[in-house]
């Protein structure tokens, strides 16, 4: 196997960096006197300084410069932390990714301008940078040790072996000690091998430094900041002798007496990380499942021979691969789930923008962050939530003025939520808003003829119209909304991860859409069923139970296709109608109870065979229209199973009743 290239490591730990910082700005809109996250936002720019530098991004490190000297600013109490500052530096941030991405790209004219804002940010409104920064430079050294500004440090540090390797230069960090004060040297030989194991590549050296500084410790620390976690470092303060006004006679102090209170040193649990990260590439990961799933299907096949099979040997080998098959797929599912706050943190951003851009006053809030999902869901589902998020700023959410007259608090309220149920992960975006304006829809649907004049629909059905191509109830075009595009590839995505969208509006009080989706689109438990001669696999976590269905029962329910279970009357489909397969119905029908979000569903199937790992594939381009089915699968003997989607399926049973009423 290859080694990693350098700058593509660094460039995904810059990117991490970036998020980082992006986090703690946002963080600290809430709150601009915040110590902690000034300081992380610090140290994430300081890191990513150094880190650029040192993998030849210099216009990179050059840019995030001005940004750290701003925050180390805000951090020492020269100037105050401002929304305009921390405004200042988002859009710097923005810049820092495309310096990042091209970083032989022309950016000198953007540069100029965002480092003009920041500078207005810091001095409140002046082009230049404060005089104070000049004024801080030329303080004397006596100045500062008539202060008693001035003490003596001692550092000693030693790098890991690779630290050279990994981009660490001990020079640099011997250099940046030396722009602190007046700074002593020692190099330690001690750990150097004898030549014939000497490896070049590796750091041997340890260094004993004495720093004479009105510097604090916190600035000592800075030096390490992007390698105290793999390092080993003591950072201890001498007293330093001031001069007294007279003599005073006192006895002789000892040596550990003249040593005021050592600071604590870097700890060695920190060499020992409590948990190790390992990068993968996604692809990678793609790849393993797509390993999996042939094992699975591979698996299924020895089942099915070992059941044929009086080899009680082969039998046990079987159940043993099958197994350890089920432990490995559940352990892939596991790696390729990720929790929905990766998706949820970059609406924070989002939301940031568009109250400056609106006007409207909007709190963002999350809920269920920790709840998992697979990560290829997580992928698609981030433009969708995007128009979404967007949608109920520009069309739910009302100005200030607006919600104060409505008996309102003038901020609006921005709810994303994720919560799983069974197989599905429901992820909802809700705003306290103005609601949808029905009569709006109504008569824009009419004016596109998506529905006949005055024609009866279902609230639900009014509210879905709003996902249909073009659709769009706003009165102007804005760089938000108005053009119609967007909420229909809203449902598309949605439902190409087999998923739902609901629905629920109240005039006055907001909107609520919910998305539901599986958790997983690789491998899922099903159920195995026959109706027909055709074969068939509904996911198991839309089954509730199974009952038995005899002919007379079946004859008895013509007309009305409904079962009663524990004294409430359940609605059931004959798939057998639905499927048009043309055969007799089997004498021991069995009746598969779903549930479909609110509602229970009976589907009326001639067999039930049992359960079966399926291993999810695509339809062909030819059968991409057909929402009956979400996808197929092999079974053991090689012949095909469609996978149905049972939302889809309930829609159009529901549907081919309705014209069966209708005709009759």
């Amino acid at each position: 196997m290859s080694n990693p290239d350098p700058i593509s490591v660094f460039r995904t730990e810059a990117a991490e960096l970036l998020e980082q910082i992006e986090s703690g700005l946002l963080d600290l809109t809430r709150s601009l006197d915040d110590r902690d996250r000034i300081d992380a936002v610090f140290r994430g720019l300081h890191t990513l300084k150094g880190s650029g530098a040192m993998f030849g991004f210099d216009a990179l490190a050059a840019f995030t410069h001005h940004c750290e000297t701003a925050f180390d600013r805000v951090r020492k109490g020269d100037v105050p932390a401002t929304h305009e500052l921390v405004s200042a530096v988002l859009s710097a941030q923005d810049h820092m990714r495309a310096l990042l991405e091209t970083p032989n790209g022309d950016h000198d004219a953007m540069s100029a301008t965002l480092l003009d804002n920041l500078h207005r940010a810091v001095n409140g409104g002046a082009g230049a940078p404060a005089p104070a920064v000049a004024a801080a430079a030329a303080v004397s050294a006596p100045a500062a040790q008539a202060a008693g500004g001035m003490r003596e440090w001692r550092i000693r540090f030693s790098l890991p072996a690779n630290a050279m390797a990994n981009g660490t230069n001990p020079l640099g960090l011997l250099d940046e000690m030396r722009d602190l004060g007046e700074c002593r040297i020692v190099a330690d030989a001690a750990k150097v091998p004898v030549l014939a194991a000497l490896d070049p590549r590796d750091i041997h050296l340890a260094w004993d430094v004495t720093l004479r500084s009105e510097k604090p410790r916190s600035d000592i620390e800075d030096v390490f900041i992007f390698v105290m976690d793999d390092m080993e470092l003591e950072i201890t303060e001498i007293a330093v002798e001031q001069p007294a006004p007279a003599p005073v006679e006192a006895p002789a102090a000892k040596p550990a007496e003249r040593e005021a209170p050592a600071a604590q040193a870097v700890s060695d649990s920190k060499q020992a990380k409590s948990a190790e990260n390992v990068r993968v590439p996604a692809e990678r990961l793609d790849e393993m499942m797509d390993r999996v799933g042939e094992l699975v299907i591979a698996q299924s096949r020895l089942t099915q021979l070992a059941g044929t099979a009086a080899d009680l040997g082969l039998r046990s080998v079987s159940e043993e691969i099958e197994r350890l098959s089920g432990e490995l797929r559940d352990t892939m599912m596991v790696l390729r789930m990720m929790p929905v706050a990766s998706l949820f943190s970059r609406f924070r951003r989002l939301v940031h923008d568009l109250s400056r851009e609106t006007g409207k006053e909007i709190e963002l809030v999350t809920e269920g962050e920790s709840t998992e999902v697979d990560k290829t869901v997580i992928d698609r589902l981030a433009d969708p939530l995007v128009h979404l998020v967007r949608n109920s700023i520009d069309h739910g959410l009302e100005k200030p003025e607006e919600r104060i007259a409505a008996g309102k608090e003038p901020k609006g309220k921005v709810i994303l939520s994720a919560h799983q149920t069974g197989g599905e992960v429901i992820i909802t975006i809700k705003d306290d808003g103005r609601g949808i304006n029905r009569e709006r829809v109504r008569a824009k649907a009419e004016a596109s003829g998506l529905i006949q004049p005055g024609a009866m629909l279902m609230d639900q059905e009014l509210l879905q119209l709003i996902f249909q191509p073009g659709f769009s109830t706003a009165q102007t075009v804005t760089n938000l909304s108005g053009r119609g595009v967007g909420m229909d590839v809203v449902k598309k995505t949605v439902e190409a991860l087999r998923g739902a969208i609901d629905i629920t509006s109240k005039p006055g009080d907001g909107s609520e859409v919910s998305l539901r989706i599986p958790l997983t689109l690789a491998i899922i438990d099903g159920l195995l069923v026959r109706v027909g001669q055709g074969c068939y696999v509904i996911p198991l976590s839309a089954v509730e139970e199974c009952l038995e269905l005899s002919l007379e029962d079946d004859l008895r329910s013509r007309g009305r296709s409904f079962i009663s279970l524990r004294d409430s009357l359940v609605p059931f489909l004959r798939l057998r109608e639905l499927f048009r397969t043309g055969t007799e119905p089997d004498p021991h029908q069995k009746v598969v109870v779903i549930s479909t979000g609110a509602e229970r569903v009976g589907l009326v199937v001639d067999q039930i065979i049992g359960d079966h790992q399926t291993v999810i594939k695509s339809m062909s381009k030819l059968h991409h229209d057909v929402a009956t089915f979400s996808g197929a699968t092999i079974l053991g003997d090689g012949s095909v199973a469609l996978i149905l989607d049972v939302t889809h399926l309930v829609a159009a049973g529901q549907h081919q009743e309705a014209q069966l009423r209708a005709a009759g």
